[in-house]
């Protein structure tokens, strides 16, 4: 590791701050732990040569001083749950603008970017979508209709404002024995359903970049039916852009070598790559949720900030070796004062997942990500 003051970060050196107290501020560390010294960069400073940094977000995250620290540190955002198909589309014909209105006019108003998520996904979808007025199942032929008209009138009333799009989200089975997730859009489409998607949000905003969207991306046996996926949309001349690696990681995975490795396998087809939704759990990865056990600790020890603050540092690290293939990463949300990981898939479970602490001041792990 370089100096925290090198070239690219010459604004972290030593600089004296005018405060009552005379107290010098001498790196970015110390500007955000004194009292009324504000740093002057952020994470969007320090990788502005590299990729956008951005966060995903609640709307009550847009004020007080999660706002603030937002905007010091981030030049992009993703709406965590408001353009979601269920959040903004509960009923056939009704939709929910409030939420996703309010995160995209505070991008706009302080000019961060704004990437979509997402389109289409087998979870948080309305029940309506895949039946009819008597509760069947409906057709392929309806399925698809509705899936088109609610991407156009969602990518058209924020075409221009957001520029990327996660369109399909997480269609690719956790098992290594199967290939697609049966979820109800496979059961009626079949695998139409993915490219009929990216054509329709193509044909929605032309101009917005498309991509696909996945978990243990880096994980050999899933990377690689993933990259069966992405090959075939690319032979079939599907309009997409890029592949988005989620990051759920955690303090145990992945390892700098199957990261690199997913990058450029990703990148051999001539996609963008972004980590779309980084957080480093310091438990091991489960999906399935269960009670807390007796005798579970869910305290963040020294041991366990080390160990993560030293995994937020491989990561970072494979990312700035791979600054040509990734394109943006987007952290998600803003602080360990909330996380989806919190009591998710543990029951009563806190986690620490982020770089910045409840009280949204920075931990080890931020500082290892700036330190290069």
């Amino acid at each position: 590791m370089s100096k925290i003051y090198n070239k690219r970060n010459e604004n972290f050196g030593m600089k004296s701050v005018a405060l009552p107290s005379l107290v010098l501020c001498f790196t970015a560390t110390a500007l955000i732990l004194i009292t009324g010294c504000a740093p002057k960069r952020g994470l969007k400073d320090v990788y502005g040569s590299y990729f956008y940094m951005g966060v995903a977000v609640s709307p009550q995250s847009l004020s007080g001083q999660e706002a603030v620290l937002i905007n010091q540190q981030y030049n992009s955002l993703t709406p965590e749950n408001a353009m979601k198909m269920e959040p903004i589309h509960p009923e056939e014909n009704r939709y929910n603008w409030t939420d996703a209105d309010s995160i995209v006019n505070f991008a706009q108003s302080n000019g961060l970017r704004i990437r979509g998520h997402n389109l289409c996904w087998h979870e948080q979808t309305p029940p309506w979508l895949f039946v009819d007025a008597n509760g069947k199942r409906v057709t392929k032929e309806v399925l698809l209709a509705r899936l088109r008209s609610h991407i156009f009138t969602v990518m058209q009333r924020y075409k221009g404002k957001i520029y990327a799009w996660d369109v399909v989200n997480e269609a690719v089975d956790d098992d290594s024995s199967k290939f697609l997730r049966n979820s109800p859009w496979y059961q009626i489409c079949g695998e139409d359903f993915i490219t009929s998607a990216f054509r329709y949000a193509h044909e929605a905003d032309p101009k917005a970049l498309l991509f696909y969207n996945d978990y243990n991306t880096e994980r050999p046996d899933k990377r690689d039916r993933i990259y069966k996926l992405l090959k075939k949309l690319k032979a079939e001349g599907v309009p997409i852009d890029g592949i988005g690696l989620q990051g759920h990681w955690s303090i145990y995975e992945p390892s700098a070598t199957d990261l690199s490795d997913a990058i450029t396998k990703y990148a051999s087809l001539g996609l963008q790559v972004q980590v779309t939704e980084l957080d480093v759990s310091v438990y091991p990865w489960e999906k399935n949720k269960r009670e807390l056990r007796p005798g579970e600790s869910d305290r963040f020890t020294p041991a366990l900030e080390q160990k993560q603050a030293e995994k937020y540092a491989a990561i970072f690290k494979v990312l700035r070796d791979h600054k040509k293939e990734i394109t943006g990463v987007t952290f998600w949300n803003v602080s360990d004062r909330h996380s989806w990981l919190d009591e998710y898939p543990v029951s009563g479970r806190k986690n620490y997942p982020l770089l910045f602490n409840q009280q949204l001041q920075p931990k080890k792990a931020y500082q290892e990500v700036i330190k290069f």
